[in-house]
């Protein structure tokens, strides 16, 4: 499991040192085990995008200005969750969006909660569209509302740094360097000049 400290520093930064990383989610005796493949950062004191730009604290951003770690779950369409961690210090309204992942153990188990089959049964729309969203990220490893203000160091759901932690394989691919790209985020029309930051990575 990551550190906390991991969280603690300068949230475009921690955004790009997610990518790569594996995220893992533990419910009913399960582990999944995905690998980060893409991640956008939104900082509330700068960011129209964010929330809680302006350190607006409402029901809904309180737990933005929680410790840093921590799971921030959200509802976007009235059906779809999105996972993102909380950053930087206390107080500070900042988070990473888990955009998508690329699933690395328990693969069946992933792809039974995104489209009630086993990964030999996806067609290749299913496969091409597996976990690259951030409901689908959800939806694939079983986040929802439950989660949300889940505090850092918690076995339910946490970011570590490689498989080996997990007495997992790691896959060749996986060991090759990493080729970070950079661009816009997606989804922020709205957002004024916040539109046009550089915030998100993705492989």
């Amino acid at each position: 499991m990551l550190a906390q400290r991991f969280f603690e520093g300068d949230t475009v930064q921690t955004a790009r040192s997610l990518v790569g990383k594996y995220l893992v989610r533990r419910y009913d005796g399960l582990t999944l085990a995905a690998r980060i493949t893409e991640t956008e950062a939104y900082v509330g004191r700068t960011d129209k995008a964010c929330h809680a730009y302006g350190y607006r604290k409402t029901e809904r951003t309180r737990t933005l200005f929680a410790p840093p770690g921590t799971a921030y779950v959200y509802l976007i369409y009235g059906m779809h969750c999105c996972l993102n961690f909380v950053t930087e210090p206390e107080g500070e309204p900042a988070a990473v969006l888990i955009r998508g992942l690329a699933p690395r153990h328990n693969q069946d188990i992933i792809a039974e909660n995104r489209f009630h089959c086993k990964c030999a049964d996806m067609s290749a729309y299913q496969k091409k569209n597996f976990l690259n969203g951030p409901g689908k990220v959800c939806a694939g490893m079983n986040i929802d509302r439950s989660l949300n203000a889940l505090p850092w160091g918690s076995q339910e759901l946490f970011v570590c740094q490689s498989l080996d932690e997990l007495g997992l394989p790691t896959p060749e691919e996986d060991l090759a360097p990493l080729r970070i790209r950079v661009g816009k985020r997606i989804g922020i029309d709205y957002a004024q000049e916040a539109v046009d930051f550089p915030w998100r990575f993705y492989l």
